[in-house]
């Protein structure tokens, strides 16, 4: 075996890679407001490097053609994502009509096209029809799972797809404009429901089809656009990273918080129930969560007066 000389050995140092960077545990919610033309995976990727964040997750895909809100979880806080994802979303978006897409959108093919166009009025007296509960069959290119595949693989595949109708919540759908060949829309909505089925079923009721030309969420559960950092903030600086980080329970504020005792928040983190003290003491929820001394402990729910936990976390 020969040695190394001193200015090979030198030369290999020059060469070899740089260590990674160390990755830290840092729990949280970042509300990023994503750009066009950018997947929700590769979102996620650009805050974990952001922050150098071990875990991320998010709380809901959003199509790459769309921008506005995307809450994602750091660490801890992705124990508390089905609370975000199960909230209310708002959108604003714009249909363009005359043109069915086989996606629903501007990323797909036309399949049909129509000379007609309508008027607002006609689009207003539709719009009962489409709140409340409705059943929505949702868009073939969507990511429902269909004996373990993903529906847009289907799709991409060539394979016919059969999806069922199912019931969704639309709470409000408003005209925000009109110009004869498009409309943008306020929707608030829950759960499940596709706007890029409410742009094809409304061209098809009215007879001149259409397709979403822009989509933007606005809202998810408890968070608002209004408060969501851009990627460019992120990458500024850590400090810009770091003021853009909210914490665990921000996801949580539209169920109770109850306030524990030190005593009782030991036993939630050994995974047992806490009797609840006090007049004031809730007997039964559906869902809540505990605090000690401002940090969160566990959600969970009350069921004749004790405290359950679901989840515990490590913070």
């Amino acid at each position: 075996m020969t040695a190394e000389t001193p200015s090979e050995s030198a030369r290999n140092q020059d060469t070899a890679p740089a260590p990674r960077p160390k990755k830290r545990d840092i729990h949280g919610w970042v509300i990023l407001d994503k750009p066009i033309g950018m997947t929700s995976t590769h979102a996620v990727s650009v805050v974990k490097r952001a922050f150098g964040a071990k875990k991320a997750g998010h709380a809901g895909t959003l199509d790459p053609l769309a921008s506005g809100l995307l809450p994602i979880a750091l660490g801890e806080a992705t124990k508390t994502v089905p609370f975000v994802m199960d909230g209310r979303k708002a959108y604003q978006f714009t249909v363009a009509w005359g043109t069915q897409t086989n996606t629903d959108d501007t990323e797909g093919s036309v399949i049909a096209t129509s000379d007609k166009r309508p008027d607002e009025a006609a689009i207003a007296a539709l719009l009962p029809r489409f709140t409340g509960t409705i059943l929505q069959t949702p868009p073939k290119f969507s990511a429902i799972k269909i004996a373990g595949e993903r529906a847009y693989d289907l799709a991409r595949d060539g394979e016919e797809v059969e999806l069922d109708a199912r019931p969704v919540e639309i709470d409000a759908l408003a005209i925000v404009s009109h110009d004869g060949a498009t409309t943008t829309f306020e929707a608030e909505c829950g759960k499940g429901t596709y706007v890029r089925a409410i742009a094809r079923d409304l061209g098809l009721a009215l007879g001149c089809l259409g397709h979403v030309a822009h989509l933007r969420r606005t809202r998810v559960g408890p968070f608002s656009v209004a408060e969501a950092a851009s990627v460019e903030n992120l990458r500024e600086s850590p400090e810009s990273a770091l003021a853009a980080l909210q914490p665990v329970k921000a996801a949580l504020t539209l169920i109770p918080e109850i306030v524990l005792h030190r005593d009782a928040a030991a036993r939630l983190k050994r995974g047992q129930s806490a009797l609840l003290r006090g007049a004031g003491a809730p007997i039964e929820l559906e869902a809540a969560y505990a605090t000690c001394a401002g940090t969160l402990v566990s959600t969970g729910s009350v069921q004749n007066g004790e405290f359950v936990p679901h989840r515990v976390f490590n913070l």
